[in-house]
């Protein structure tokens, strides 16, 4: 057995309550939780069902006894993004941020030192965004978990580069959710903005930064991820490096052939299926590619895990780089950050 822990660094936390954000700020349609007993409760957005949630969402313990019975040793939490609020007021949304991220680490201080927290800022004002960011990482927050997009500005706006710059600047891991995701009106059936939609805003988050010339204004030692495997970025990059060479106006601001960015980012693991995690490890590289479950909703990784110890194709220091070495190196932490169990 490898001593390197098992950490999941892609999970969501919603509060147990908040205050009432529509009485709070004078507007309609704030999410808030609607509980239905027996440690269940609705997420709601407005008078609307948005989720069905149970209590790991809120309560720590319960989290340490389903990472105890998945054999995951230090779990990272994250906001549910529906709690961004880039759609509202700047000054709105860095209040909200400010509100949830002090709920996240009271829920962390449950997890007897095996839950970490990233924060969230109000994106659509770069500078209240990178004064959010500070404060909460001299909070005990250990990085920050921003959307896909901003509105409609894509990940080469120069308010989100900037943004990456300051996160660069103060040590914090950065995880890229979808969130907002395009094309409402042809998904709104059968959850398809989840399954086809939510792929798809990954994939543009990723291809806009690269071709945006991001990365080439960005510092290497800036620490970046993209959740559910970076999407559908790893099928369609031989299109897209097809297109760069074939194509002047394909190549937009970028210096370099798209798939040479490789290694300027990580991915999490969740892809549910093994040969689409093989696929994936060889396209980023073992070293690029990070357990994340999705936990604790319903369309995540059921047996947190499961998919990296039983796929094949990977050695046993393989299967440690992806179940934990990686977000070590990812997260910054020493190993001696998780609690034993």
């Amino acid at each position: 057995m490898s001593d390197v822990p098992v950490i999941d660094m892609h999970t969501h936390f919603l509060p147990e309550k908040w205050p009432d954000l529509a009485e709070r700020f004078g507007t309609p349609d704030w999410p808030w939780m609607r509980h239905t007993g027996a440690g269940k409760a609705m997420l709601m957005v407005g008078d609307k069902d948005f989720r069905p949630v149970y209590d790991a969402c809120w309560d720590g313990s319960r989290r340490v006894e389903e990472m105890d019975r998945d054999g995951i040793d230090l779990q990272v939490i994250s906001a549910t993004p529906i709690l961004f609020a880039y759609n509202r007021p700047a000054a709105d949304a860095a209040d909200c941020a400010q509100l949830f991220n002090d709920l996240s680490l009271e829920i962390c201080e449950q997890g007897k030192g095996r839950l970490l927290s990233l924060c969230q800022v109000p994106l659509q004002n770069t500078d209240a965004a990178c004064k959010v960011l500070s404060r909460a990482m001299q909070d005990g927050h250990i990085g920050v978990q921003i959307g896909s997009h901003v509105n409609e500005r894509n990940f080469d706006d120069e308010g989100v580069i900037t943004f990456l710059h300051h996160c660069a600047e103060e040590g914090a891991a950065v995880l890229v959710h979808p969130w907002d995701m395009m094309a409402k009106e042809r998904t709104s059936n059968y959850m398809m903005a989840w399954t086809v939609s939510m792929p798809a805003e990954t994939q543009l988050s990723i291809v806009s930064m690269i071709l945006g010339g991001a990365f080439d204004q960005l510092p290497e030692h800036l620490r970046l991820c993209f959740a559910h495997g970076g999407g559908s970025f790893a099928f369609l990059l031989g299109r897209l490096d097809n297109a760069w060479r074939r194509r002047d106006i394909v190549r937009g601001k970028s210096k370099h052939v798209p798939s040479s960015y490789l290694r300027r980012f990580y991915v999490d693991s969740a892809v549910f299926d093994a040969a689409a995690l093989r696929f994936l490890a060889d396209v980023m590289g073992e070293d690029r590619v990070m357990l994340g479950s999705d936990y604790p909703f319903p369309l995540g990784e059921e047996f947190v895990g499961e998919l990296i110890r039983n796929a094949g194709g990977f050695d046993d220091a393989a299967k440690a780089r992806l179940l934990g070495g990686n977000a070590l190196e990812f997260l910054n932490i020493p190993a001696t950050k998780s609690a034993s169990r």
